[in-house]
């Protein structure tokens, strides 16, 4: 009888593990190794199922921020505008002395109210790409308007269009007073706006950078400004009156704007203002317009200046 229990008691058992075997629960997927070290610190290393050493130098190397979507280069500006799903408008900026600031102005798909960004263009005028410029700012949350700092100026009361290749020589005919009061016209615009959250800040490129600038002197509400390859004022009496933080994104291979950097950053210093000016090696000028040149530079100097002007407008303007 003692002989049948034995035999009948193994048999159960070895039943009993043969199903246990089957079902994958009597012997648990080894434990991740942090969690093993965790549970079981005394666990044998022969316990912990070995990284691969491809895998583990793959898991050492750390995820690089997704860049932002830049804008397009000039050569694919009208591309990128013609299927953007943003809204965008002309709209026309009324002048205190009389006429009209033609304006680009596109909006946010954001459900609150949004920081305001004046884009400032080149000595191009208002081209495509600037208006292409504005657009990205808007897919990044920012209601974004880029004047046509050339209206009535040109045949029959024209702006850019109406210039053709008279427009360098017409842009250098405006005076930083000018500019500043056409720019405050299209501040008041833009911030009447029902979606704007009441702050404003200005980004501007080459002609449009040193623009910058100038209206943050002469604009002390200004919250932020953004200068992409302009030159600094010379008097150096300006800058006491800036009151926004100036971020300047300038390519080092752009020796006559990069000139006037250390006097702009000894004097916002001395007056306890915020400048940071930011070199790209081997980057040119206009390197965001074209991004392709400078065999490769360009597009990394852009991959970098683009987030670092975004930064701003977020921590300002929001």
């Amino acid at each position: 009888m003692k002989l049948f229990c034995r035999w009948t008691v193994g048999v159960l058992v070895a039943l009993g593990s043969f199903a246990l075997a089957a079902c994958g629960a009597g012997s648990p997927s080894p434990a991740p190794r942090s969690e093993v070290a965790a549970s079981s610190p005394t666990a044998p290393a022969a316990a912990v199922a070995p990284i691969a050493p491809a895998a583990a130098a793959a898991a050492a190397v750390p995820v690089a921020p997704a860049v932002p979507s830049l804008p397009p280069d000039a050569e694919h500006a009208g591309e990128a505008l013609a299927r953007s799903p943003r809204h965008g408008e002309w709209v026309d900026v009324p002048l205190p002395e009389g006429g009209k600031l033609v304006t680009w102005v596109v909006y946010p798909e954001v459900p609150s109210k949004a920081g305001v960004v004046i884009v400032i263009h080149e000595i191009f005028g208002l081209t495509d790409w600037v208006r292409a410029v504005t657009d990205s700012l808007a897919a990044q949350g920012f209601i974004a308007l880029a004047p046509d700092l050339l209206s009535g100026m040109g045949p029959g009361g024209g702006g850019t269009a109406s210039l053709g290749e008279n427009v360098g020589p017409t842009i250098r005919t405006l005076t930083p007073a000018t500019v500043a009061a056409r720019l405050d016209a299209v501040r008041a615009y833009a911030l009447a706006l029902p979606a704007a959250s009441g702050k404003l800040g200005a980004v501007g490129f080459c002609w449009g950078g040193s623009a910058v600038w100038n209206y943050a002197v002469a604009q002390p509400k200004l919250d932020a400004g953004v200068v992409f390859y302009g030159t600094s004022p010379a008097d150096v009496s300006a800058y006491a009156r800036i009151g926004a933080p100036v971020l300047g994104l300038y390519g080092s291979d752009d020796a006559r704007v990069n000139a006037t950097i250390p006097a702009a950053e000894a004097e916002m210093k001395k007056a306890g203002k915020r400048y940071t000016p930011r070199l790209f090696q081997g980057a040119g000028h206009g390197f965001l317009r074209q991004q392709s040149g400078r065999d490769g530079a360009n597009r990394k100097a852009s991959e970098q200046a683009w987030p670092a002007m975004l930064e701003l407008f977020q921590q300002r303007l929001k």
